[in-house]
């Protein structure tokens, strides 16, 4: 890579990061808030598309690892009363501990068979939050606030109830999964994941051990889904069964799809212009889903390589 492209490539989501630093200060309360979650929604959409767009696997199954981060998040602060960054760490190992078991099954299996097991899987993870719904109370779920202990940093005493604090947790966690999604893909890691996609095959033949790298690609997937579902359940205050349900597994597809699949910012920009644009239309008609459902065909019949995509096509091909 050109040290000029390498300069440009930081300064873009440098810019990005420094922009958001400075919405919270500009915007009114109502979009602070959606801006917190969609930063949250948009890692864990980063996270898919690293699966997806980098290494060619879709799966239907993502809501199991999101909702793995809330639980493993959201149990312990309600039940043991433990601290934020203690039950972060509780919802990324839970999702890491799952994405390894899921993963070895479900990687024995590859294009529409992955997509379908992973949809199984996924289902089953659901169904069992609604099973045990005496701990995990079901679809109805559980309320945080009152359960979320104040941060110490040093001498400073910060809650989780300010949305201040909310907002710019949600920023470090979207920065960093940024930065991470961001130095894999530019890495040699990066590199033998997207030859996978390319030529599975072939990637084989050059003697690459492929089941592996998918392995570490689901994992890191995984733990990123699970750390946005973890910071998703602290900055909402809740946590419920239909987080696990099918539909948290689409959005993160149809998020990267919109944006671009295989670009470190599409799912950033598909996830703000599909929350936005389901904000907008639920204003004026109770069938609003009828209205993005039209716009999104549309957008992605003019931008088949999604909006990040096309534009990197376009205008800036030394984007990753």
């Amino acid at each position: 890579m050109r040290r000029d492209h390498r300069s440009a490539i930081l300064g873009v989501h440098w810019a990005l990061i420094l922009a958001l630093v400075g919405l919270q200060v500009v915007v009114p309360p109502f979009h602070h808030t959606l801006l917190a979650r969609i930063m949250v929604l948009a890692a864990y959409a980063i996270g898919y598309n690293l699966l997806l767009g980098y290494t060619g696997l879709m799966s239907l199954g993502h809501a199991m690892f999101f909702a793995a981060g809330m639980y493993g998040a959201g149990l312990p602060l309600f039940y043991l009363g433990v601290g934020a960054p203690q039950a972060f760490l509780l919802g990324i190992a839970a999702s890491l501990l799952l994405s390894v078991v899921i993963g070895t099954l479900t990687l024995r299996t590859s294009g529409v068979s992955f997509l379908i097991v992973t949809m199984m899987f996924a289902q089953v993870f659901y169904l069992s939050t609604l099973y045990f719904n005496r701990i995990t109370l079901g679809d109805q779920g559980f309320v945080l606030a009152g359960h979320l202990p104040p941060i110490s940093l040093g001498a400073l005493r910060v809650t989780l109830s300010d949305p201040v604090m909310r907002y710019n947790l949600a920023l470090a966690t979207f920065a960093v999964c940024l930065g991470i999604s961001l130095w894999l893909v530019q890495s040699p890691i990066g590199r033998v994941l997207v030859a996978i996609r390319e030529n599975e095959d072939r990637t084989q033949m050059l003697g690459y051990n492929t089941f592996a790298y998918k392995l570490l690609a689901l994992t890191i997937s995984a733990a990123i889904a699970g750390f946005s579902g973890s910071v998703y359940a602290v900055i909402t205050s809740y946590v419920g069964a239909s987080f696990a349900a099918i539909l948290y597994s689409i959005y993160p597809l149809v998020w990267t799809l919109l944006g671009g699949s295989g670009t470190v910012l599409g799912p950033f920009v598909g996830t703000a212009v599909m929350t936005y644009t389901i904000e907008t239309a639920s204003r004026f008609t109770s069938s609003y889903l009828i209205v993005v459902g039209v716009i999104l065909v549309a957008l992605v019949m003019r931008f088949p390589a999604g909006i990040v995509g096309a534009f990197r096509r376009r205008w800036a091909p030394w984007l990753p």
